[in-house]
């Protein structure tokens, strides 16, 4: 193993209106930091190198005031010896910080990535979400990121086909994903929950409109993250070497700081180690390289 995840909370105090997790896993509740240091430094030991923070909005861990913020925590986490590189997920738009943004400056575990979910490019469909933000709001703080660090990949989650959402609100979520030019994305048609507010929304839409606009929307993002990872041939990047490719019994797999796929030949006492690798090539889902001669 060269990586793993570490749940630092659990639970949600946001109540998107087509969500249910509160209601199924409950209020949020953080883990107290000691005792999430101390699994890091455990997995350390065991050898590991890369570790991804999860929890259902991980900028709001430690908010009752308890314990430490969740950026004192991430800067107390890359004082593990051992550990290479750190991640999280999810980040809530609504509560991303200037402080957690600037955190990949100042910690150069933290890696050049972040999943920063949209879910509709729609003021008026956002507001129906209850997702706490703007358009505006969200753009800003994506305009701060790429200002910041040119090199980081913004991946992203989207909803089509929410109640009521016209043809105007669908342009707007198009719109977003061709300005932002997001890494990637993880796009669904909504799907109708029990006991959420949005069951209960009128505007319900056809499964042939939705199934339509999703099609769309992904055959657009897989353009931009072939055209995102082409930019990348002839460059020289820092790979995790995760292990052997699943693609390829001769080729090994590992991953960029900014979160690409790069498949390349190895070795086996690789694993476990960062190499520079340069690009060679690049697909929709990952980038071919060679290691560079040591």
């Amino acid at each position: 193993l060269v990586k793993a995840y570490v749940t630092i909370m659990r639970g949600c105090n946001n109540f998107c209106s087509y969500c249910i997790v509160p209601y199924v896993r409950g209020r949020e509740i953080s883990r107290r930091s000691a005792d999430i240091i101390d699994e890091v430094k455990g997995l350390a030991a065991a050898g590991l190198k890369e570790v991804t923070l999860i929890g259902q909005n991980v900028n709001s861990y430690g908010n009752n005031g308890n314990d430490i913020t969740f950026s004192s925590l991430l800067k107390e986490i890359c004082k593990v010896d051992g550990i290479e590189r750190i991640r999280f997920t999810t980040s809530h738009p609504k509560d991303l910080s200037e402080e957690l943004i600037y955190i990949f400056h100042e910690e150069k575990k933290a890696c050049r990535h972040i999943h920063l979910p949209i879910q509709s490019g729609s003021n008026f469909i956002l507001e129906k979400m209850q997702r706490g933000y703007s358009r505006e709001q969200y753009l800003s703080k994506i305009e701060l990121l790429r200002k910041l660090y040119p090199d980081i990949s913004i991946t992203t989650d989207v909803i089509v086909g929410f109640p009521a959402e016209r043809e105007n609100d669908y342009l707007d979520t198009i719109n977003m994903i061709e300005s932002v030019e997001f890494d990637n994305i993880f796009s669904f048609k909504y799907s109708s929950r029990p006991n959420t507010k949005a069951a209960t929304l009128d505007g319900h839409l056809t499964d042939d409109i939705k199934s339509e606009r999703l099609l769309n929307l992904q055959e657009i993002q897989k353009n931009i993250t072939l055209k995102k990872n082409r930019m990348m041939i002839g460059g020289l990047k820092e790979v995790l070497v995760e292990g052997k490719a699943k693609i390829d019994d001769g080729k090994f797999t590992g991953r960029t700081s900014c979160n690409r796929i790069v498949n390349f030949q190895g070795k086996k006492k690789w694993i476990g180690s960062i190499k520079d690798v340069y690009i060679e090539d690049a697909y929709v889902n990952s980038l071919k390289g060679k290691v560079k001669e040591e």
